[in-house]
Protein backbone atom coordinates (compact mmCIF):
# COMPACT_ATOMS: atom_id res chain seq x y z
CA UNK A 1 0.00 0.00 0.00
CA UNK A 2 3.10 2.74 0.89
CA UNK A 3 4.67 1.34 -2.42
CA UNK A 4 1.77 2.13 -4.15
CA UNK A 5 1.24 6.03 -2.56
CA UNK A 6 4.85 6.62 -3.04
CA UNK A 7 4.90 5.52 -6.73
CA UNK A 8 1.53 7.64 -6.97
CA UNK A 9 3.41 10.74 -5.41
CA UNK A 10 6.68 10.17 -7.37
CA UNK A 11 4.44 10.43 -10.76
CA UNK A 12 2.70 13.37 -9.90
CA UNK A 13 5.88 15.88 -9.54
CA UNK A 14 7.79 13.86 -12.25
CA UNK A 15 7.87 16.90 -14.76
CA UNK A 16 9.43 19.04 -11.94
CA UNK A 17 12.56 16.78 -10.92
CA UNK A 18 13.60 15.97 -14.38
CA UNK A 19 13.15 19.26 -16.08
CA UNK A 20 15.09 22.18 -15.15
CA UNK A 21 13.08 24.29 -17.64
CA UNK A 22 10.47 23.21 -16.29
CA UNK A 23 11.34 23.93 -13.20
CA UNK A 24 11.57 28.00 -13.74
CA UNK A 25 8.76 28.29 -15.81
CA UNK A 26 6.49 26.96 -12.76
CA UNK A 27 8.43 29.01 -10.08
CA UNK A 28 7.76 31.77 -12.21
CA UNK A 29 4.17 31.08 -12.78
CA UNK A 30 3.68 29.98 -9.23
CA UNK A 31 4.33 34.05 -8.48
CA UNK A 32 2.43 35.34 -11.96
CA UNK A 33 -1.00 33.68 -11.48
CA UNK A 34 -1.40 33.81 -8.29
CA UNK A 35 -0.97 37.64 -9.28
CA UNK A 36 -3.62 37.49 -12.08
CA UNK A 37 -6.14 35.81 -9.77
CA UNK A 38 -6.32 39.13 -7.66
CA UNK A 39 -6.53 41.02 -10.69
CA UNK A 40 -9.59 38.59 -11.76
CA UNK A 41 -11.28 39.26 -7.96
CA UNK A 42 -10.41 43.20 -7.97
CA UNK A 43 -11.53 43.47 -11.40
CA UNK A 44 -14.96 42.15 -10.77
CA UNK A 45 -15.51 43.47 -7.58
CA UNK A 46 -14.65 47.26 -8.70
CA UNK A 47 -17.01 46.50 -11.58
CA UNK A 48 -19.71 45.72 -8.92
CA UNK A 49 -18.79 48.88 -6.73
CA UNK A 50 -18.99 50.98 -9.43
CA UNK A 51 -22.18 49.47 -10.55
CA UNK A 52 -24.13 47.43 -8.53
CA UNK A 53 -25.35 45.56 -11.94
CA UNK A 54 -24.85 41.98 -12.52
CA UNK A 55 -25.28 42.36 -16.29
CA UNK A 56 -22.15 44.93 -15.91
CA UNK A 57 -20.26 42.21 -14.79
CA UNK A 58 -21.12 40.20 -17.67
CA UNK A 59 -19.95 42.97 -19.88
CA UNK A 60 -16.90 42.76 -18.08
CA UNK A 61 -16.55 39.47 -19.18
CA UNK A 62 -17.44 39.99 -22.59
CA UNK A 63 -14.82 43.00 -23.14
CA UNK A 64 -11.95 40.56 -21.81
CA UNK A 65 -12.74 37.45 -23.75
CA UNK A 66 -14.61 39.27 -27.02
CA UNK A 67 -10.94 39.49 -28.53
CA UNK A 68 -10.60 35.72 -28.53
CA UNK A 69 -14.32 35.42 -30.36
CA UNK A 70 -13.19 37.47 -32.77
CA UNK A 71 -9.91 36.02 -33.27
CA UNK A 72 -9.14 33.24 -31.24
CA UNK A 73 -8.91 30.43 -34.05
CA UNK A 74 -5.84 32.52 -35.64
CA UNK A 75 -4.17 32.59 -32.69
CA UNK A 76 -2.99 28.63 -32.16
CA UNK A 77 -2.01 29.28 -36.54
CA UNK A 78 0.39 31.93 -35.54
CA UNK A 79 1.63 29.76 -32.61
CA UNK A 80 2.55 27.07 -34.59
CA UNK A 81 4.82 29.01 -37.19
CA UNK A 82 6.82 31.31 -34.52
CA UNK A 83 9.43 30.51 -31.91
CA UNK A 84 7.15 30.53 -28.77
CA UNK A 85 9.11 31.39 -26.19
CA UNK A 86 10.25 34.32 -27.71
CA UNK A 87 6.41 35.32 -28.09
CA UNK A 88 5.75 34.32 -24.62
CA UNK A 89 8.07 37.12 -23.43
CA UNK A 90 6.44 39.20 -25.37
CA UNK A 91 2.62 38.70 -24.65
CA UNK A 92 3.90 38.64 -20.45
CA UNK A 93 5.23 41.48 -21.06
CA UNK A 94 2.17 43.43 -22.80
CA UNK A 95 0.20 41.82 -19.88
CA UNK A 96 2.24 43.87 -17.41
CA UNK A 97 1.67 46.59 -19.02
CA UNK A 98 -1.81 46.66 -19.07
CA UNK A 99 -2.24 45.79 -15.53
CA UNK A 100 0.33 48.87 -14.21
CA UNK A 101 -2.31 50.89 -16.52
CA UNK A 102 -5.52 49.57 -14.38
CA UNK A 103 -3.23 49.47 -11.09
CA UNK A 104 -2.51 53.60 -12.04
CA UNK A 105 -6.36 54.50 -12.92
CA UNK A 106 -7.57 52.82 -9.51
CA UNK A 107 -4.73 54.12 -7.50
CA UNK A 108 -5.68 57.46 -8.56
CA UNK A 109 -9.47 57.21 -7.62
CA UNK A 110 -10.07 58.01 -11.18
CA UNK A 111 -11.06 54.71 -12.72
CA UNK A 112 -14.62 54.81 -14.96
CA UNK A 113 -16.50 51.57 -16.05
CA UNK A 114 -15.29 52.54 -19.61
CA UNK A 115 -11.45 52.58 -18.91
CA UNK A 116 -11.98 48.92 -16.82
CA UNK A 117 -13.81 47.58 -19.59
CA UNK A 118 -11.01 48.94 -22.54
CA UNK A 119 -8.31 47.54 -20.56
CA UNK A 120 -10.00 44.45 -20.25
CA UNK A 121 -10.29 44.37 -24.48
CA UNK A 122 -6.32 45.08 -24.25
CA UNK A 123 -6.10 41.68 -22.05
CA UNK A 124 -7.82 39.99 -23.73
CA UNK A 125 -6.11 40.62 -27.68
CA UNK A 126 -2.88 39.54 -25.66
CA UNK A 127 -4.67 36.39 -24.79
CA UNK A 128 -5.50 35.59 -28.12
CA UNK A 129 -1.62 34.75 -29.12
CA UNK A 130 -0.32 33.69 -25.54
CA UNK A 131 -2.78 31.30 -24.82
CA UNK A 132 -2.13 28.73 -27.94
CA UNK A 133 1.77 29.30 -27.00
CA UNK A 134 1.67 28.78 -23.62
CA UNK A 135 -0.16 25.71 -24.02
CA UNK A 136 1.87 24.21 -27.27
CA UNK A 137 5.60 25.51 -25.20
CA UNK A 138 4.72 22.44 -22.91
CA UNK A 139 5.78 19.49 -24.63
CA UNK A 140 8.86 21.78 -25.59
CA UNK A 141 10.05 22.02 -21.85
CA UNK A 142 9.14 18.16 -20.82
CA UNK A 143 8.65 16.09 -24.29
CA UNK A 144 5.74 14.04 -25.05
CA UNK A 145 5.83 11.25 -22.77
CA UNK A 146 5.46 13.72 -19.32
CA UNK A 147 3.55 15.95 -20.99
CA UNK A 148 -0.29 14.42 -19.45
CA UNK A 149 1.84 15.03 -16.15
CA UNK A 150 2.99 18.69 -16.97
CA UNK A 151 -0.44 19.30 -17.92
CA UNK A 152 -2.13 18.16 -14.78
CA UNK A 153 0.85 20.10 -12.85
CA UNK A 154 -0.18 23.47 -14.75
CA UNK A 155 -3.69 22.65 -13.96
CA UNK A 156 -2.56 22.41 -10.18
CA UNK A 157 0.01 25.60 -10.05
CA UNK A 158 -3.38 27.56 -11.84
CA UNK A 159 -5.78 26.14 -9.26
CA UNK A 160 -3.15 26.45 -6.40
CA UNK A 161 -3.28 30.25 -7.34
CA UNK A 162 -7.05 30.24 -7.71
CA UNK A 163 -6.29 29.87 -3.38
CA UNK A 164 -4.03 32.41 -2.93
CA UNK A 165 -5.16 35.02 -5.07
CA UNK A 166 -8.17 35.29 -4.30
CA UNK A 167 -7.75 35.08 -0.44
CA UNK A 168 -4.87 37.70 -0.32
CA UNK A 169 -6.89 39.81 -2.71
CA UNK A 170 -10.58 40.15 -0.42
CA UNK A 171 -8.42 41.40 2.42
CA UNK A 172 -6.28 43.72 0.36
CA UNK A 173 -9.38 45.08 -0.92
CA UNK A 174 -10.99 45.30 2.34
CA UNK A 175 -8.05 47.13 4.00
CA UNK A 176 -6.11 48.96 0.95
CA UNK A 177 -8.81 48.98 -1.90
CA UNK A 178 -8.42 47.06 -5.54
CA UNK A 179 -5.64 49.39 -6.52
CA UNK A 180 -2.73 47.31 -4.54
CA UNK A 181 -3.94 43.96 -6.53
CA UNK A 182 -3.60 45.36 -9.47
CA UNK A 183 -0.11 46.25 -9.08
CA UNK A 184 0.80 43.72 -7.32
CA UNK A 185 -0.49 41.82 -10.42
CA UNK A 186 1.75 43.80 -12.71
CA UNK A 187 4.83 43.30 -10.42
CA UNK A 188 4.26 39.24 -10.45
CA UNK A 189 4.85 39.08 -14.42
CA UNK A 190 8.51 40.00 -13.80
CA UNK A 191 9.27 36.46 -12.50
CA UNK A 192 7.51 34.72 -15.37
CA UNK A 193 9.38 37.00 -17.99
CA UNK A 194 12.99 35.96 -15.83
CA UNK A 195 11.98 32.11 -15.50
CA UNK A 196 11.64 32.26 -19.72
CA UNK A 197 15.03 34.22 -19.98
CA UNK A 198 17.08 31.60 -17.85
CA UNK A 199 15.81 28.98 -19.67
CA UNK A 200 18.40 26.71 -21.67
CA UNK A 201 17.87 26.85 -25.35
CA UNK A 202 19.44 23.34 -25.75
CA UNK A 203 17.30 21.57 -23.26
CA UNK A 204 14.09 22.08 -25.02
CA UNK A 205 12.47 19.18 -27.30
CA UNK A 206 12.55 20.26 -30.58
CA UNK A 207 8.75 19.65 -32.20
CA UNK A 208 7.54 19.91 -35.76
CA UNK A 209 6.32 23.75 -36.92
CA UNK A 210 4.49 24.25 -39.32
CA UNK A 211 5.43 26.08 -42.56
CA UNK A 212 3.19 28.60 -44.92
CA UNK A 213 2.29 32.03 -44.47
CA UNK A 214 -1.48 31.97 -45.31
CA UNK A 215 -3.30 32.05 -41.98
CA UNK A 216 -6.77 31.62 -42.83
CA UNK A 217 -5.76 28.29 -44.81
CA UNK A 218 -3.76 27.04 -41.65
CA UNK A 219 -7.01 28.11 -39.19
CA UNK A 220 -9.05 25.81 -41.65
CA UNK A 221 -7.18 22.88 -41.85
CA UNK A 222 -7.24 22.50 -38.12
CA UNK A 223 -11.07 23.36 -37.73
CA UNK A 224 -11.16 20.07 -40.58
CA UNK A 225 -8.61 17.85 -38.70
CA UNK A 226 -10.56 18.45 -35.67
CA UNK A 227 -14.17 17.63 -36.99
CA UNK A 228 -13.52 14.34 -38.79
CA UNK A 229 -11.32 13.34 -35.70
CA UNK A 230 -13.41 11.70 -32.71
CA UNK A 231 -11.81 12.53 -29.62
CA UNK A 232 -10.79 15.48 -30.82
CA UNK A 233 -14.74 16.68 -32.17
CA UNK A 234 -16.19 14.94 -29.09
CA UNK A 235 -14.26 16.75 -26.16
CA UNK A 236 -14.54 20.43 -28.16
CA UNK A 237 -18.29 20.08 -28.30
CA UNK A 238 -18.31 18.92 -24.78
CA UNK A 239 -16.27 22.06 -23.92
CA UNK A 240 -18.09 24.39 -26.00
CA UNK A 241 -21.33 23.71 -24.36
CA UNK A 242 -19.63 23.45 -20.88
CA UNK A 243 -17.49 26.34 -21.30
CA UNK A 244 -20.33 28.31 -22.54
CA UNK A 245 -23.44 28.13 -20.22
CA UNK A 246 -21.51 26.24 -17.14
CA UNK A 247 -17.99 28.01 -17.08
CA UNK A 248 -19.19 31.03 -15.70
CA UNK A 249 -17.71 32.01 -12.35
CA UNK A 250 -16.11 35.36 -12.33
CA UNK A 251 -19.26 36.49 -13.41
CA UNK A 252 -21.56 34.63 -10.89
CA UNK A 253 -19.25 34.80 -7.78
CA UNK A 254 -19.16 38.14 -7.00
CA UNK A 255 -22.91 38.26 -7.54
CA UNK A 256 -23.65 35.36 -5.64
CA UNK A 257 -21.62 36.77 -2.61
CA UNK A 258 -23.06 40.38 -2.69
CA UNK A 259 -26.57 39.49 -3.52
CA UNK A 260 -27.45 35.72 -2.78
CA UNK A 261 -25.35 35.67 -0.19
CA UNK A 262 -25.48 39.38 1.14
CA UNK A 263 -22.05 39.28 1.95
CA UNK A 264 -18.91 41.35 1.49
CA UNK A 265 -15.40 40.97 -0.51
CA UNK A 266 -13.77 38.58 2.58
CA UNK A 267 -16.86 36.14 1.86
CA UNK A 268 -15.89 36.81 -2.03
CA UNK A 269 -12.23 35.76 -1.57
CA UNK A 270 -13.26 32.94 0.69
CA UNK A 271 -15.58 31.32 -1.85
CA UNK A 272 -13.36 31.97 -4.44
CA UNK A 273 -10.05 30.21 -2.61
CA UNK A 274 -12.54 27.23 -1.40
CA UNK A 275 -13.11 26.71 -5.04
CA UNK A 276 -9.39 26.38 -5.76
CA UNK A 277 -8.76 24.05 -3.24
CA UNK A 278 -11.14 21.45 -4.96
CA UNK A 279 -9.64 22.43 -8.21
CA UNK A 280 -6.03 21.91 -6.64
CA UNK A 281 -7.29 18.79 -4.85
CA UNK A 282 -8.68 17.74 -8.71
CA UNK A 283 -5.37 18.88 -10.24
CA UNK A 284 -3.12 16.73 -8.50
CA UNK A 285 -5.20 13.68 -8.61
CA UNK A 286 -5.34 13.56 -12.31
CA UNK A 287 -1.01 14.35 -12.19
CA UNK A 288 -1.09 11.44 -10.11
CA UNK A 289 -2.51 9.56 -13.11
CA UNK A 290 0.25 9.96 -15.55
CA UNK A 291 -1.71 9.56 -18.52
CA UNK A 292 -5.06 10.39 -19.88
CA UNK A 293 -8.16 8.92 -19.58
CA UNK A 294 -11.46 9.50 -21.33
CA UNK A 295 -13.59 7.56 -18.74
CA UNK A 296 -12.23 9.84 -16.14
CA UNK A 297 -12.90 13.31 -18.59
CA UNK A 298 -16.73 11.72 -19.17
CA UNK A 299 -17.45 11.33 -15.37
CA UNK A 300 -15.94 14.73 -14.58
CA UNK A 301 -17.81 16.59 -16.74
CA UNK A 302 -21.03 14.82 -15.27
CA UNK A 303 -20.23 15.47 -11.59
CA UNK A 304 -19.07 19.05 -12.39
CA UNK A 305 -22.18 19.57 -14.16
CA UNK A 306 -24.90 17.99 -10.94
CA UNK A 307 -22.90 20.73 -8.32
CA UNK A 308 -24.14 23.50 -10.75
CA UNK A 309 -27.38 21.81 -9.73
CA UNK A 310 -26.93 21.11 -6.26
CA UNK A 311 -25.26 24.58 -5.71
CA UNK A 312 -28.59 26.42 -7.82
CA UNK A 313 -30.71 26.58 -4.79
CA UNK A 314 -28.27 27.03 -1.67
CA UNK A 315 -28.32 30.24 0.53
CA UNK A 316 -25.80 29.70 3.10
CA UNK A 317 -22.10 30.36 2.96
CA UNK A 318 -21.32 26.90 4.45
CA UNK A 319 -22.98 24.93 2.18
CA UNK A 320 -22.30 27.08 -0.63
CA UNK A 321 -18.46 26.86 -0.14
CA UNK A 322 -19.10 22.75 0.85
CA UNK A 323 -20.81 22.79 -3.29
CA UNK A 324 -17.86 24.73 -4.48
CA UNK A 325 -15.42 22.31 -3.18
CA UNK A 326 -16.46 19.21 -4.44
CA UNK A 327 -17.20 21.04 -8.09
CA UNK A 328 -13.21 22.31 -7.97
CA UNK A 329 -12.46 19.11 -7.88
CA UNK A 330 -15.12 17.76 -10.87
CA UNK A 331 -13.93 21.19 -12.66
CA UNK A 332 -9.89 20.59 -12.53
CA UNK A 333 -10.30 16.70 -13.47
CA UNK A 334 -12.45 17.54 -16.31
CA UNK A 335 -10.16 20.55 -18.06
CA UNK A 336 -7.13 18.81 -17.41
CA UNK A 337 -8.28 15.24 -18.66
CA UNK A 338 -9.54 17.46 -21.85
CA UNK A 339 -6.58 19.44 -22.51
CA UNK A 340 -4.02 16.22 -22.28
CA UNK A 341 -6.58 14.51 -24.34
CA UNK A 342 -6.29 17.00 -26.89
CA UNK A 343 -2.33 17.23 -26.70
CA UNK A 344 -1.71 13.64 -27.15
CA UNK A 345 -4.33 12.89 -30.22
CA UNK A 346 -2.51 15.38 -32.39
CA UNK A 347 0.84 15.94 -34.18
CA UNK A 348 3.13 18.34 -33.79
CA UNK A 349 2.62 20.50 -36.85
CA UNK A 350 -1.23 20.91 -35.70
CA UNK A 351 -1.13 21.27 -32.09
CA UNK A 352 -0.96 24.83 -31.77
CA UNK A 353 -4.32 24.81 -33.96
CA UNK A 354 -6.22 22.42 -32.42
CA UNK A 355 -4.92 24.33 -28.85
CA UNK A 356 -6.10 27.05 -30.37
CA UNK A 357 -9.57 26.60 -30.95
CA UNK A 358 -9.76 24.50 -27.44
CA UNK A 359 -8.81 28.11 -26.37
CA UNK A 360 -11.82 29.10 -28.27
CA UNK A 361 -14.46 27.23 -26.87
CA UNK A 362 -13.18 27.70 -23.53
CA UNK A 363 -12.67 31.27 -23.58
CA UNK A 364 -13.84 32.91 -27.13
CA UNK A 365 -17.53 31.71 -25.98
CA UNK A 366 -17.21 33.72 -22.72
CA UNK A 367 -18.56 36.88 -24.01
CA UNK A 368 -21.86 34.93 -24.67
CA UNK A 369 -21.80 33.09 -21.62
CA UNK A 370 -20.68 35.67 -19.24
CA UNK A 371 -23.96 37.80 -20.60
CA UNK A 372 -25.96 34.86 -20.36
CA UNK A 373 -25.21 34.35 -17.22
CA UNK A 374 -25.42 38.49 -15.73
CA UNK A 375 -28.86 38.21 -17.79
CA UNK A 376 -30.36 35.04 -15.88
CA UNK A 377 -28.89 36.23 -12.77
CA UNK A 378 -30.55 39.52 -13.01
CA UNK A 379 -33.78 38.16 -13.91
CA UNK A 380 -33.77 34.91 -11.86
CA UNK A 381 -30.98 35.43 -9.82
CA UNK A 382 -28.11 32.98 -9.24
CA UNK A 383 -30.54 30.22 -8.46
CA UNK A 384 -31.35 30.17 -12.08
CA UNK A 385 -28.30 30.76 -13.45
CA UNK A 386 -27.01 27.83 -11.66
CA UNK A 387 -29.47 25.50 -12.08
CA UNK A 388 -29.44 27.04 -16.42
CA UNK A 389 -25.61 25.88 -16.35
CA UNK A 390 -25.67 22.78 -14.46
CA UNK A 391 -28.82 21.23 -16.92
CA UNK A 392 -26.65 22.12 -20.20
CA UNK A 393 -23.57 20.44 -18.41
CA UNK A 394 -25.18 17.20 -17.76
CA UNK A 395 -26.50 17.06 -21.14
CA UNK A 396 -23.35 17.49 -22.63
CA UNK A 397 -21.27 14.69 -20.52
CA UNK A 398 -24.55 12.63 -21.56
CA UNK A 399 -23.60 13.35 -25.17
CA UNK A 400 -19.84 12.73 -24.25
CA UNK A 401 -21.22 9.02 -23.14
CA UNK A 402 -23.34 8.41 -26.28
CA UNK A 403 -20.60 9.32 -28.71
CA UNK A 404 -17.94 7.06 -26.74
CA UNK A 405 -20.33 4.31 -27.27
CA UNK A 406 -20.77 5.15 -30.56
CA UNK A 407 -17.27 4.99 -31.64
CA UNK A 408 -14.73 2.07 -31.73
CA UNK A 409 -14.38 0.94 -28.03
CA UNK A 410 -11.21 -1.33 -28.49
CA UNK A 411 -9.08 1.05 -30.46
CA UNK A 412 -10.20 3.78 -27.95
CA UNK A 413 -9.63 2.57 -25.17
CA UNK A 414 -6.36 1.16 -25.75
CA UNK A 415 -5.49 4.62 -27.04
CA UNK A 416 -6.77 6.83 -24.14
CA UNK A 417 -8.00 4.73 -21.10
Amino acid sequence: MSLGVSAASARTFASLRRHRNYRLYFAGQTISISGTWMQNVAQAWLIVELTHSPLAVGLLAVCQFGPYGLLGLFGGTVADRVNQRALMIGTQTAYMLTAGALAGLALSNHAAVWEVYVLAVAYGCITVLDTPVRQSFTIQMVGRDELPNAIALNSSLFNASRIVGPAIAGVVIAVAGVGLCFLVNALSFLAVIAALVLMRESELYTVGRATGRNVLRGAGEGLVFAWNHDVIRRVLLMMLVIATIGINFNVLLPVLTSKTLDAGPQVFGMLSAVFGAGALAGALMSASLGRASMRLLLAAAAVFSAMELVLAPLHTVWAVAVVLLATGVAFALYSSQSNATLQLSVPDRLRGRILGIYGYVFFGTAPVGGLLAGWLAQVGGTPLAFAVAGAAGVLAAAYGVADWRRSVPQCELAAVT
